[in-house]
């Protein structure tokens, strides 16, 4: 079957299913105690990377590295968010989001990564941050790790390839539920696991960026943040959760794959791609242990849990971030150039004969597919019993455009396009029967994006960087003030 005809049959199945839903989106589709909130990350908002005591991470190594970030830029400054948070904490709230999703830098805890001294600096700025928030009724989500790790932990244990730390994770995280859990109700563990095993320990274009070994490293970093994750989360559950009543979960990353035809090759390649996506992380929690498709292709590559491992990561998760951004079509076959894909026995597809699953995003690899949200979301139901999920990340990239105007910059029609999409199909999988709690808009700022610098945008809000840093609303943002209020919230610039 060809994509055409393939994407045809898709859509119109999902047309269907969105027309038997007669009101337009709007904020009534959703629970009333439905959760809208916004995301960013340490490193690529906070900046201040010589301040307040912070340690070097592996993302400041690698992004002061020639040739890692494809414009030269590095995230010493990113968008100043270690000095402006009251500012962009009064702008989540302009917009009229009741959460925000942020991540802790590691080493402005722990400098070295070890556990040894505690910064009281960075302790105090993640005080501020969250006193503010909750001063605005802004309800904090707190990350642990999101990609950057601190530096020494990396050139002294060799990072997520060493077992020692597990202990320097369970050390760090801790610490920040006996300083912050008073008031943090919702903890994260790690961020998207997939991508620190596969694009820093097998492509190598992610921090700590190595290659060397892709058919063996990436399953030992992804084995050692599975348990430094259920190590984790025993801690909170012994020690914190009765007295604070906080929740903590781990997040994934999975672009839906659909099988290109009906062919039973194609099903079970698309069923062995979420395999190595999702069952990667969440069969071992859900399961206790690896999907029987990684073991039968990776055989001693991938890592074995011990009788005590699996007991601390069975149920380790009170709810399941995900984050989702695209989908492609899927079929049987070899992809030579990538290592992980290869041993998959899988073919990914966008784009075939001038046809394309979607429309294109400023990232290469983002194509705009709303209904594949609502199947992941279906899938994780399905296959999980039914967890509490939350969509934690979300959204599309504009390309940084030096010629354009400002107000040509600001209104972003396709990104309130893609919004919309997504969350009708939100709102679908919701009426489905999947308990879906919240969801997250990716990016609440225009920041740094990993290996492509400063040349994608992926904010509701523009921060100009030749400028100041001054932060501007798009007309993304402004669709969003009209939905939280009710309204279903036309395209384009509030009245």
């Amino acid at each position: 079957m060809s994509i055409t005809e393939r994407k045809r049959e898709i859509e119109q199945e999902w047309s269907s299913c969105i027309s038997n839903n007669n009101n337009p989106l709007c904020r009534a589709n959703f629970p009333p105690n439905f959760l809208f909130g916004v995301a960013t990350s340490a490193y690529q908002v906070e900046g201040a990377c010589n301040q307040g005591g912070r340690g070097p991470s592996t993302w400041d190594a690698f992004s002061h590295t020639e040739g890692k970030i494809c414009d030269g830029k590095d995230a010493d400054i990113a968008v100043d968010q270690y000095h402006r948070y009251k500012e962009d904490i009064d702008l989540i709230a302009k917009l009229g989001f009741g959460a925000y999703r942020f991540s802790i830098s590691w080493s402005r805890i722990y400098p070295d990564g070890l556990g040894t001294k505690v910064n009281d600096e960075g302790i105090a700025h993640y005080n501020n941050l969250i006193n503010s928030l909750l001063e605005k009724g802004i309800e904090p989500y707190v990350t642990l790790y999101h990609w950057d790790l601190p530096l020494h932990l990396h050139e002294s244990l060799g990072g997520w390839l060493n077992e020692s730390i597990v202990k320097c994770f369970a050390i760090y995280a801790e610490t920040c539920f006996a300083s912050f859990g008073d008031r943090v109700k919702k903890w994260i563990t790690i961020n998207e696991p997939l991508q620190t095993a596969i694009n820093g320990y097998c492509t190598g274009v992610y921090a700590p960026g190595k290659n060397e070994n892709p058919s063996t490293e990436p399953y030992l970093a992804a084995h050692y943040q599975l348990l430094a994750h259920a190590e984790a989360v025993s801690i909170y559950r012994e020690k914190f959760k009765e007295q604070q009543g906080g929740e903590i979960g781990l997040v994934v990353d999975c672009e839906w794959a659909e099988p290109l035809s009906d062919n039973i090759e194609d099903k079970n390649a698309a069923a062995r791609r979420l395999d190595f996506q999702l069952g990667w992380y969440l069969d071992p929690i859900f399961y206790g242990d690896y999907p029987e498709s990684m073991q039968e292709r990776l055989g001693d590559s991938l890592p074995i849990f011990s009788q005590k491992n699996k007991d601390l990561l069975r149920n380790s998760v009170d709810f399941v971030g995900l984050n989702h951004y695209t989908s492609r079509f899927v079929r049987q076959g070899t992809d030579k150039q990538n290592e992980y894909y290869r041993v998959q026995e899988v073919e990914r597809i966008a784009e075939c004969e001038g046809e394309a699953i979607g429309p294109k995003a400023a990232s290469p690899w983002l194509y705009i597919v709303p209904w594949g949200i609502q199947k992941v979301l279906n899938y994780i139901a399905q296959r999980y019993n039914n967890p509490p999920i939350y969509v934690t990340e979300n959204g599309m990239d504009d390309e940084d455009n030096d010629v354009s105007p400002l107000h040509e910059m600001l209104d972003d029609k396709l990104r309130v396009s893609y919004y919309k999409g997504y969350l009708t199909a939100v709102a679908q999988a919701v009426k489905d029967g999947a308990d879906v709690r919240g969801y997250f808009a990716w990016s609440l700022l225009d920041n740094f994006e990993w290996q492509y610098g400063y040349t994608k945008r992926f904010g509701l809000i523009y921060v100009d960087f030749k400028n100041g840093l001054t932060r501007h609303l798009k007309s993304s943002a402004y669709w969003f003030v009209r939905f939280l209020k009710g309204g279903e919230g036309k395209s384009g610039k509030e009245e």
